[in-house]
């Protein structure tokens, strides 16, 4: 039985608790209803264009479409119109669920079913041909605007969901809040797999830095959060050693590498109230997650990424693509698991394709394993300058920059000829710049002028905290 199945053992089990003035709840089986209701009239087979949000409506139309196998490409409900467009036009949906005030972008639309906030519309009869393994689409890196889509399948979703439930001790007590949009896969992964185990999960839309979130959470007991480098940035400014959360015992992070000291500040904290500090590893080609840290370890083994999760393998590749068998030595690092996607689409003919990956994924990260099996990202194939004939990656620059000035937000980009070094910081110094530029002089041994600095007013993130590069001023 897969997560998004009728369980007739859950039925009377509370599946959402919605943050909203009338604090409604919804029991599995009301779940079930609601997906019924909405897509009563959708055609199996269907490709379905869903702009979410953490709400009842997005969640049951998502879990609906898994089960009543129609395949749904889950899109942030802001998503620019002409992004959506150009994806409209590249895979030809027959189908769409999205806000009421969007429905205007749509005229010739047959409208199939509305309620007060969300509508589903008839684009065209006919739907893209599609492989029967295909369940799900996701886009890469958190770019809508891009045509690229991640092909996954009911086994992918669902070995990844149990995995995850596996390693993080997951049970029908558990109450997760939505910190993370569910089109992102971390927070998509968060959903899966708690509703594997019967659990309820609270749902809101507000953010860390609002009182009602905490409010909210306190309420209704919740027992774990869920957060990327950046989240966990502004719960330590939000000053979060001092907030009083009984029920709280759970914290997970992924989404990208967390400093140091963020993760002696949780780790320490998780310590000191008994709490379970997990930092894991994944990408959307692997459903969602590949490894994580023991919470037990996350003192002991600062900056790694942990173990690969149940079910899963890692292996270490050189350059001729060969296995790398000792600890230590630099390599791409390649993941082997039942979650590892179909691979991708760029256009509708795509959606016909069956398995192109095999289990495998090559990551396109560098790791190195040290003595214990534990795994350490050490940066990207793709993120490196060579700048005087000297490899520099971009990744290792802004750790270094982070741990020298903790309190400031770096990104760094270039060229072959120099490195652009951005800081968000609104008083600009030339003597700030000069720092940074010698700071990394004497670490790389290039000249400072290699190094140009830039003070921008914040750095552009998606919505799951990762740095658009490609949005940084040039």
């Amino acid at each position: 039985m897969y997560f998004f199945d009728k369980n007739e053992s859950f039925y009377e089990r509370t599946m959402l608790i919605v943050d909203s003035q009338e604090k409604r709840s919804y029991t599995y089986r009301e779940i079930y209803t609601l997906q019924e209701q909405i897509l009563s009239t959708a055609p199996s087979g269907s490709l379905l264009f869903l702009l979410c949000r953490n709400h009842p409506d997005c969640i049951a139309v998502y879990l609906g479409c898994l089960r009543m196998r129609l395949v749904p490409l889950l899109l942030d409900e802001q998503v620019h119109p002409d992004d959506l467009s150009r994806l409209e036009s590249s895979y030809g949906p027959n189908l769409i669920f999205l806000p009421i005030e969007r429905t205007v972008e749509f005229p010739e639309a047959i409208l199939l079913w509305q309620d007060d906030g969300f509508a589903l519309m008839q684009l065209r009869a006919e739907g893209p041909s599609m492989h029967p393994d295909l369940a799900l689409l996701l886009t890469t890196s958190g770019s809508t605007g891009s045509p690229k889509l991640v092909r996954l399948s009911r086994r992918n979703l669902q070995s990844n969901a149990a995995s995850i439930a596996s390693y993080l001790e997951i049970s029908q007590s558990d109450r997760p809040v939505t910190t993370l949009p569910m089109e992102y896969t971390y927070g998509l992964s968060v959903l899966n797999s708690h509703l594997l185990a019967g659990a309820a999960i609270l749902a809101t839309e507000r953010s860390f830095v609002e009182r009602e979130f905490w409010d909210f959470f306190r309420r209704e007991n919740g027992s774990s959060l869920a957060g990327v480098p950046y989240s966990y940035e502004i719960l330590r400014r939000l000053h979060f050693s001092s907030m009083e959360l009984p029920s709280l015992r759970v914290m997970t992070q992924a989404g990208g590498r967390l400093s140091p000291s963020l993760q002696e500040y949780f780790g320490k904290l998780a310590e000191e109230r008994n709490l379970r500090f997990y930092i894991m590893y994944g990408q959307t080609e692997a459903t969602a997650r590949m490894s994580y840290l023991p919470w037990s370890m996350c003192l002991a083994k600062k900056g790694s990424i942990g173990i690969s999760i149940p079910g899963g393998r890692f292996e270490l590749w050189d350059e001729e693509n060969q296995l790398i068998p000792e600890a230590g030595r630099e390599g791409q690092l390649v993941y082997w698991g039942e979650n590892v996607s179909l691979g991708y689409a760029e256009t509708a003919l795509d959606l016909t394709r069956g398995d192109e990956h095999q289990g495998c994924l090559l990551t396109g990260d560098l790791a190195r394993r040290d003595t214990d099996g534990f795994y350490y990202i050490t940066g990207r194939l793709k993120r490196f300058l060579k700048i005087a004939g000297k490899r520099l990656s971009l990744d290792n620059l802004e750790q270094l920059l982070a741990r020298k000035w903790p309190l400031w937000e770096f990104a760094c980009a270039g060229t072959d000829e120099a490195v652009r070094i951005y800081v968000a910081k609104t008083e600009k110094s030339q003597e700030t710049a000069d720092a940074i530029s010698w700071f990394l002089s004497d670490h790389t041994n290039l000249s400072t002028a290699c190094f140009q600095v830039s003070f921008i007013a914040s750095i552009p993130r998606t919505a799951a905290g990762k740095i658009k590069y490609g949005s940084l001023p040039q």
